[in-house]
């Protein structure tokens, strides 16, 4: 009983999604799947660090985040909403744009270069997990240049993401093979009483490790150093770019960035 199982059905089925997703949701019923899930919930007790059931439960997040993005590039809603919903997880709506919660589709370049951003409309609803954030709303925006451009914010590469219909994805799977993409974690985000905590199961240095020599290259790569620390942080805020960082040569550059085991330090944890 895992989402592997369900994504494949899905690639593989001529007729409704609804035909593949309701008898997957019956036997998940029976086999306590939804409670497995639940302990991903809360980030208390770092239960990412159990090396085999904490471990196995970042990988299954992982697929059932497969199974969203597939689920999404229509997007097939009803059968969406039916899918996560039965598994405890609850949909948001906001309406200020907030990057924990969002994730921009499509920029209207406002005329004012610094005018906010301002949600115009919500593509797709995001999905919490108890204080886990599983997805972020997809969101139509109109935004001033100066914070977030037309065909930067809404076209370079998306991180910790397998597929969208609009714009180049990376995650950790891709280059793999059949099997050992499936070992690939889930980006574990928590919206707490205390703040916002990004990557959690992390522990990279946004800015290097000042212990080693800053030129290491197991410390940040050749493109991360070439990012500003602010860039750095949009980055992993937003998980893509919302502006043309200084010395990108276009979105193929950015493709080669590694931010996945970057963590904020402890008094930055939230996005700005």
């Amino acid at each position: 009983m895992n989402a592997r199982a369900l994504y494949e059905a899905l690639l593989d089925t001529d007729g409704p999604y609804e035909d593949v997703i309701a008898p997957w949701l019956g036997q998940a019923a029976t086999d306590g799947y939804v409670e497995r899930l639940r302990t991903a919930a809360t980030h208390r007790d770092q239960w990412w660090t159990d090396k085999e059931e904490g471990w196995n439960l970042l990988r299954e997040l992982y697929a059932l985040s497969r199974v969203s993005d597939y689920l999404l590039l229509d997007p097939q809603l009803p059968p969406y909403l039916s899918l996560f919903t039965a598994l405890g997880m609850t949909p948001f709506k906001q309406a200020r744009f907030d990057p924990f919660l969002h994730e921009i589709t499509e920029v209207e370049q406002a005329e004012d270069p610094d005018a906010p951003i301002e949600i115009l409309d919500v593509r797709w609803p995001g999905l919490m997990l108890g204080e886990l954030l599983f997805s972020r709303a997809g969101v139509r925006v109109r935004a001033g240049a100066a914070h977030a451009e037309r065909g930067v914010a809404d076209r370079w590469p998306i991180y910790w993401t397998h597929r969208r219909a609009h714009r180049p994805t990376r995650d950790l799977s891709q280059s793999w093979g059949s099997n050992s993409q499936w070992r690939t974690d889930f980006r574990l985000d928590y919206r707490t009483p205390d703040g916002d905590l990004l990557n959690v199961a992390e522990d990279a240095p946004i800015d290097g490790r000042p212990d080693r020599d800053p030129n290491d290259y197991g410390n940040l790569g050749p493109e991360e150093r070439l990012l500003t620390p602010a860039e750095r942080r949009e980055l992993l805020c937003h998980r893509t770019f919302l502006r043309t960082p200084a010395a990108a040569t276009g979105p193929d550059w950015a493709a080669d960035l590694f931010p996945y085991e970057w963590r904020l330090p402890t008094d930055l944890e939230q996005c700005r």
